[in-house]
């Protein structure tokens, strides 16, 4: 009787990627999110992968679920955040906004949120302009190890090209920190970038 050949750990991280990947498409969430799930559903008990399920890999499956399943619709759902992320950057101007996530990437469709780090020496000081501006927004404190947390402010809004809800995400960051914030992946692409970048992006990716 021939035995039930086990997955090699290549194929253990594919399987992974990939539910991570569908996870990140098709209910917004962030990498780490999404990692950790994989993580958790399909388990990291004997016969499973040890290796680094790497951000670049899941992001390699995110982009061909998209092409396989929304190539109609994602790239003006991806134009439309953009169009978003970049309103909010000018509003924000004086806080250096950066723009991550997936809509930087490219990956973003209308499940994705926006998420633009800000750099500061006050971390009160965007709550400020906020309130100032009159927008309504809630505050987390996020845990991001080693006992330091992460102040976000997240705002939701309807969004008129995709008739449905968006929710921008706004991380304050030290102002130090900025020296790092164009760091590239492991393929030499950043992981963010500012107002003149993603300006760049958008009259590159101009239909």
């Amino acid at each position: 009787m021939n035995a039930t050949p086990t997955m090699t750990p290549s194929d253990d991280l594919t399987e992974m990627a990939q539910f991570a990947a569908r996870l990140v498409v098709d209910e917004g969430l962030d990498y780490a999110s999404a990692r950790r799930q994989a993580r958790k559903a399909l388990g990291d008990g004997a016969g499973r992968t040890r290796e680094a399920l790497t951000t670049e890999m899941i992001e390699d499956e995110v982009r061909a679920h998209i092409a396989l399943f929304c190539a109609d619709t994602q790239p003006g759902e991806l134009r439309a955040l953009r169009t978003v992320a970049r309103r909010w950057m000018h509003r924000l101007a004086e806080f250096r906004p950066h723009l991550g996530g997936a809509v930087w990437r490219g990956t973003a469709t209308r499940q994705s949120a926006i998420r633009i780090d800000l750099f500061c020496d006050d971390p009160k000081a965007p709550e400020i302009a906020l309130l100032n501006q009159h927008v309504a927004f809630e505050t987390a404190s996020k845990a991001i190890g080693g006992g330091e947390h992460l102040l976000v402010h997240s705002i939701t809004e309807r969004e008129g090209l995709l008739q449905d809800w968006v929710t921008v995400h706004l991380s304050v960051l030290d102002l130090d920190e900025l020296r790092g914030a164009l760091r590239p992946d492991a393929r030499g692409r950043t992981w963010r970038g500012d107002l003149a970048a993603l300006d760049r992006l958008m009259r590159e990716s101009a239909p």
